[in-house]
């Protein structure tokens, strides 16, 4: 990884997109401590150091936004949110799912268009249960209509900001502009981390050989999280693959052996993020309808005390056992679903057997194709469950009373982006070699 850094620093045109990059991040970072106008920020001190549930979840995406209630307070999750619903809706609409396989570039184009439509939908519904969740709090200088209009025009502005630095990483970057966002996020929650390490440790004023015990715990439990991720990240199952005698042109092109690498996590990290935003959108929309939600009662305080068990010590520990439950079956689902929407058997099977090639034992066509859907269908499974078990230990680790916001979420989006990033950049160098030798 540091040689592939060191090699792309070397490379101009590579160095300038991630300079471009570093500068988009700087700008995000700085947007981070931009406050929206009209809060008082002492007031809002005080609210957020007693605040949990959603806003933890949230603050911990956003890199602190949403605790300083800054333009960036809801990040990118009414994005992802959006995506996720234009893809499920192109499974069961005819005319979207014909867009998304046949349009190209141009049908491409506007699906990425529907999508960010329905960003700026959600992302004005989320903002303005966010102003009406706060608007009794005392955060706000004078409460009324001309406050909430500041405040969901900042916040949906924000996010219009933020969907279009992603874009500019990923056209004009070193791309996966949305994960780099979100990594940074979440990176920048790091300290805080190591803060409550040592609080462990030297918390009391004293040396304490318990807090160093369970410190180590700690880190040596993420040691072995990490290295499980990048392991089963890079982890790939290859199916072998051959190429019978077959004339071009004059030339007569020999036989050739290769495979199919079919890695055991194909859907990266894109499952857990999909399942956390899925899990917390509830959580939102009935705060904007139901005041004081928090201290409710009946099914709808029910179902709001579900959706942020995740995040907050203050549920019953039947709603944290059902939301991991959920949680879990949510991630397996959306690793199937991302899979099978990047990943198609059938078109796979026919490229193999229109350019004479087939897999050995196996016959061309539909055997290929159930083969080669069985062998997905395993490792998916797989991929699925690690990611779903990896996901839910920081609802475990809740109940020793630690509170480390660096959990295994975070892991896996902060590994899966880094390996992504690495990958981008080993892709783009190779790329700049190949032009300087045919140049």
């Amino acid at each position: 990884m540091f040689k592939t850094i060191k090699n792309a620093l070397k490379t101009p045109e590579v160095r300038k997109k991630l300079l471009y990059t570093l500068v988009l991040i700087i700008v995000f970072r700085l947007g981070c401590f931009i406050t929206i106008p009209g809060v008082d920020t002492f007031a809002l001190n005080e609210a957020m150091n007693s605040s949990e549930g959603i806003a933890g979840l949230i603050n911990i995406i956003s890199g602190g936004a949403f605790s300083r209630f800054s333009i960036f307070a809801m990040t990118i999750s009414p994005y992802i949110t959006a995506s996720i619903v234009i893809q499920l809706l192109a499974m069961v609409i005819p005319s979207l799912e014909r867009l998304a396989k046949e349009g190209g570039e141009e049908g491409r184009q506007k699906m990425n268009k529907y999508t960010k439509m329905l960003t700026i939908v959600l992302a004005i519904v989320e903002a303005l249960g966010i102003y009406l969740s706060y608007q009794s709090s005392g955060i706000f200088v004078s409460p009324g209509f001309l406050t909430g209009f500041i405040v969901v025009l900042s916040l949906v502005a924000g996010t219009a900001l933020l969907m279009w630095l992603g874009e500019q990483i990923t056209s004009k970057g070193i791309g996966n502009g949305i994960s780099i966002i979100i990594f940074i996020g979440i990176i920048s929650s790091l300290p805080g981390a190591v803060t409550t390490l040592w609080n462990l440790v030297f918390g009391s004023g004293a040396f304490s050989t318990s807090g160093l015990l369970i410190a180590l715990g700690i880190i040596v439990g993420a040691i072995i999280l990490v290295a499980g991720v990048v392991f089963v990240q890079t982890a790939e199952r290859r199916v072998p693959v051959q190429y019978a005698k077959k004339v071009q042109g004059r030339k007569m092109v020999g036989a050739q052996n290769t495979h199919i690498p079919l890695k055991l996590a194909m859907a990266g990290v894109m499952p857990v993020i999909f399942a956390s935003s899925f899990m917390t959108f509830p959580a939102m929309i009935l705060q904007i309808f139901i005041k004081d939600i928090s201290t409710a009662t009946g099914f709808w305080a029910g179902v709001y005390k579900f959706s942020i068990a995740t995040s907050t010590s203050d549920v019953p520990i039947g709603y944290s056992i059902a939301n991991a439950l959920v949680y879990l079956l949510l991630i397996v689902g959306f690793t199937f679903f991302y899979t099978y929407a990047t990943f198609n058997p059938a078109e796979v099977s026919n490229n193999i057997k229109r350019n004479g090639g087939f897999i050995p034992g196996i016959r061309a066509g539909k055997p290929t194709t159930d083969y080669l859907s069985s062998i997905i269908s395993k490792i998916t499974w797989f991929g699925g469950f690690f990611l779903a078990v990896i996901a839910i230990l920081p609802m475990l680790l809740r109940f020793t009373g630690l509170n480390i916001a660096f959990g295994g979420t975070s892991i896996l989006i902060v590994v899966g982006v880094a390996l992504e990033t690495v990958q981008q950049l080993e892709s783009q160098l190779v790329m700049r070699h190949y032009k300087g030798f045919l140049g």
